[in-house]
């Protein structure tokens, strides 16, 4: 019985994915704390243990990189970002949910650190030193991906920083709101080996997402995408 009422709640999700854009989706996750932690809007990815060696690293990496301004996109409720010292880098975070944009503004808006409104796949992204990308294109379609590729690129910005799984074996595609793990080196997208990488050694979430990364890759670099609806 238990069984059967899960195939019918999968069935009803699947039919409203298909129903809603990506803003009405990641709106409707975030009014009904969807991924359910307790720290963070954004989810489990995102409390401060889940992040623990992305903070470490993430400040060194940055400046290694001489970046000066960065675009983070999607910034969620920026939890364990606020936990960090970016020195003087200029901050924007941008994200798809109005109401999450503007708590951001009013809880730490401020001189060098500001939040907008933006879609990924459609926006006109501000032109930055780097942008980072964690745990978003895991959650598009195959044809989402390659709209916010192809947003990324014409940005005109240097560095695009994002998650990738370098020990999937194939890449799935969904509807835009569910979840997989992608290797962004594997087909369909076909990026060239990264320039760094960031191995957020994440044990917690259980061995298949052991290989979680944030992959380094010059911008100019990318594929052309074209992938159908």
């Amino acid at each position: 019985m238990l069984k059967y009422i899960k195939q019918i709640q999968k069935k009803r999700s699947i039919k409203r994915l298909s129903q809603e854009d990506a803003e009405q989706t990641f709106t409707r996750y975030y009014k009904r704390n969807k991924w359910g932690d307790k720290d963070s809007a954004s989810g489990k990815g995102s409390n401060l243990e889940q992040t623990a060696t992305l903070r470490q690293e993430l400040p060194g990496f940055l400046e290694e990189l001489g970046v000066t301004t960065l675009l983070d996109a999607p910034c969620g409720d920026f939890f364990w970002m606020s936990k960090l010292d970016l020195g003087q880098i200029t901050y924007i975070g941008g994200d798809i949910v109005p109401d999450l944009v503007k708590a951001n503004n009013e809880r730490f808006g401020t001189k060098g650190r500001e939040f907008r409104v933006m879609n990924l796949m459609e926006t006109q992204l501000p032109k930055v030193d780097l942008i980072f990308c964690r745990d978003c294109l895991v959650h598009l379609c195959f044809s989402d991906i390659a709209a916010a590729i192809k947003n990324i690129k014409a940005s005109g910005s240097t560095w695009l920083l994002t998650t990738t799984f370098p020990e999937v074996p194939n890449n799935d595609d969904i509807l835009t709101g569910q979840w997989r793990r992608l290797d962004m080196c594997k087909p369909p997208f076909n990026f060239p080996a990264p320039d760094k990488v960031i191995d957020e050694k994440l044990t917690a979430e259980g061995t298949r997402n052991t290989d979680k990364s944030m992959g380094l890759w010059r911008i100019a670099d990318l594929p052309e995408l074209d992938l159908p609806n």
